[in-house]
């Protein structure tokens, strides 16, 4: 790793002079600036070529702090501010990360901190394509949180766009219960919904074509942030306190359920850096689908060892509800299903076959309960033979009560991750939940895949073993849910510019029953997806997905071998990632490179369209590609597909159509 790092102690960095008051850090390309006034409070505001990005933010947290007579007094980091100095650092750094959409990342920014009396620093980051803060405390003594303050003004009533709470509770107080799934709502910020929390990230549409992303990086030990429009241009940050008292209870007793909270939302260490407020800013739509300020802003691994950590797809139970046709057993939860799953796996090259719900004892909630039809012994082994992995679902209760046994039994046993579900929160309590299951998983060689859960914050950089995250509006929806309420291309249109530019994402595609706007209907014993084939071969390419799964049952896929061998020929981590071209909520077209190879994938929602793609950063020489693209009858056959073989015009330049709903994706190669 190559590290340039040039640091300068200044008194004061200000405009006027050592007493001024008006603290300013810029991007290394000095696009991007970041001011921070301070006067009776903590005012922030972003600037990209003089066009705002935030016109005023204003900041402050709001602790109580040990006292001598065994009480507490409240200090509030932000009141009456005193500065004693700052200091700016600059860095240069290439990072090799683990499981990632490349295989290295330009961590290049500028950073201000700004060291307060009263014990407390404000980092102010500023990088080529965004900017991040965070508050950094030096008290000796724990401390509670009573509130952290986040009130982001903008100087104009921007569009925005949002996802919220998908709890069916009106009260604000019950929304941070949610599964962080939910469609995306595109309005002026004075009319989304003030009543309705929104999760992370949000965009805002600033002037000029520009985007802004808001999200948090490096969320440990403190709960995550939610967004509350005002019904003005303004977003006021709101987080769930700290639970009192649970039970246990929801989805087959495998829920924490909070029966109250306390009037605060941590209880921490007070000398430690807290979460970073993340702001990316692109000049072009795509860019967003392509950033890694979230990683970037991670801490560093804390897995010594990661030769262990295998990226690779999986062959998935669920969403197809275990059915199977033309074979001579009972399809279901028992052995010879599984050993179906594992040799279609090991047939066409796939690494993994998770036991999704259902092979545990119902309403247990103890992962040492397996039913009788399943011997895990036997399917492990028998998987081992062939070169495949098991994965495990486990409900969170089931998993919290009992983790350190169970992830050492199961690793001893062979399971090579668990799929950890209905997590449902993100208060203190539910973060350090994912922060003790990814350590001890690590200690065990186990993956680990986030479901039921909030956006990634870059746990993945610091367990390199956490490989996927859900909190996301994902193809399962479709199961259940019909047209008029999961408008699922538009919905995927959002996901790569929104939903991405935190992480990665366990979508689920795959689907190969697929059906027009008019043919859809959800059934949940047999599901199908919106829009085209070529649609959902194309998602393997655009969203991230380390440890990616194949929905769709094996004997759907082995109907259907030209797209199972394509989706089995697709990485899922990569050496290169680059937006080629996208419009918020329409399309978009990204490539990915693994070795001399390049995978381009393309989507729209339900509007036919023609793209342009440039394909000029393939540089010299020859290139062929084999496309798969939707059938001249997808419109109202959504199955249908053509394969073309073809070579890259020497121009670079190239026009694709998709179907409503539909979708392009070719592989490349040099002849």
């Amino acid at each position: 790793m190559k590290v340039k790092i040039t640091l300068l102690i200044l008194f004061a960095i200000l405009m006027q002079s050592a007493f001024a008051k008006d603290y300013a850090v810029s991007s290394p390309d000095g696009k991007i600036k970041m001011t921070l006034s301070v006067r009776e409070s903590l005012t922030l505001s972003i600037l990209h070529e003089n066009d705002e990005v935030v016109s005023s933010a204003q900041l402050a947290m709001k602790l109580a702090v040990p006292n001598p007579k065994g009480g507490y007094d409240t200090l509030e980091w932000g009141a009456n501010p005193k500065v004693k100095k700052a200091v700016l650092y600059s860095q240069t750094q290439t990072i090799v990360p683990v499981a990632y959409k490349r295989s290295q990342i330009l961590n290049q920014y500028n950073e201000l901190a700004v060291r307060f009396k009263n014990d407390f620093s404000l980092l102010l980051r500023v990088y080529n394509d965004g900017a991040a803060y965070r508050f950094v405390g030096g008290l000796k003594s724990n401390v509670i949180v009573i509130s952290e303050q986040a009130d982001l003004n903008f100087g104009k009533d921007y569009s925005s766009i949002m996802a919220f709470s998908n709890s069916k509770k009106e009260a604000l107080k019950d929304q941070y219960f949610c599964s962080f799934e939910n469609t995306y709502n595109r309005e002026l910020l004075s009319k989304q919904n003030s009543n309705r929390l929104a999760f992370l990230p949000v965009m805002i549409e600033l002037n000029n074509g520009k985007k802004l992303n808001i999200s948090e990086a490096n969320l440990e030990d403190y709960p995550g942030m939610f967004l509350l429009p005002q019904g003005n241009a303004s977003l006021k940050a709101t987080m769930a306190p700290l639970p009192d008292k649970t039970k246990q209870g929801g989805h087959n007793m495998l829920q924490r359920m909070v029966v109250s909270r306390h009037p605060y939302i941590a209880k921490t260490s007070g000398s430690r850096a807290f979460p970073w407020r993340v702001f990316g800013v692109s000049t072009e739509d795509a860019q967003m689908a392509s950033s890694d300020l979230v990683y970037k802003l991670a801490d560093t691994s804390r897995v010594a060892d990661v030769s262990w950590i295998k990226p690779g797809k999986v062959a998935w139970d669920w969403w197809n509800a275990w059915n199977l046709e033309g074979v001579h057993f009972k399809a279901g939860i028992n052995n010879e299903t599984y050993k179906y799953y594992i040799d279609f796996a090991a047939k066409n090259g796939i690494e993994y076959v998770i036991l999704d719900e259902g092979y545990n004892v119902n309403k247990k909630a103890d992962l040492m309960q397996v039913i009788p039809d399943i011997n895990l012994k036997y399917l492990i082994e028998y998987a081992a033979s062939k070169n495949v992995g098991i994965i495990l679902w486990a409900g969170y209760w089931a998993f919290n009560r009992d983790m350190e046994n169970v992830a050492k039994h199961y690793a001893q046993m062979g399971v090579k991750g668990f799929k950890v579900d209905f997590l449902d929160a993100d208060d203190q309590d539910m973060v350090n939940f994912l922060y003790r299951t990814a350590e001890v998983a690590a200690r065990n060689k186990l993956l680990i895949d986030f479901h039921g859960v909030y956006k990634p914050t870059g746990l993945q950089r610091t367990y390199p073993n956490v490989i996927n995250f859900e909190g996301v509006h994902g193809l399962e929806q479709l199961k259940w849910s019909p047209l008029e309420k999961t408008d699922m291309p538009q919905n995927d249109v959002y996901i790569p510019f929104i939903r991405l530019f935190a992480g990665p994402v366990d979508y689920t595609q795959g689907a190969m029953r697929n059906a027009t706007k008019t043919n859809f209907r959800p059934i949940h014993s047999e599901p199908m997806s919106q829009g085209t084939r070529t649609h959902q071969l194309a998602l393997y390419t655009i969203f991230d997905s380390p440890l990616n799964m194949l929905c769709d049952s094996p004997t759907n896929y082995e109907k259907e071998q030209v797209c199972t061998d394509f989706i089995a020929s697709i990485p899922t981590v990569w050496d290169e990632s680059r937006p080629v071209c996208g419009k918020v909520g329409e399309y978009i077209a990204m490539a990915k490179r693994k070795g001399d190879r390049w995978y381009i994938g393309a989507i729209t929602n339900w509007d036919k369209r023609t793209v342009k793609l440039d394909l000029s950063f393939l540089g010299e020489g020859k290139y062929e590609m084999k496309i798969i693209k939707d059938g001249v009858n997808a419109e109202v056959k959504a199955t249908d597909f053509a394969i073309q073989l073809q070579n890259v015009p020497d121009s670079r330049i190239m026009e694709i159509e998709m179907a409503p709903g539909g979708g392009w994706v070719a592989e490349i190669g040099k002849r």
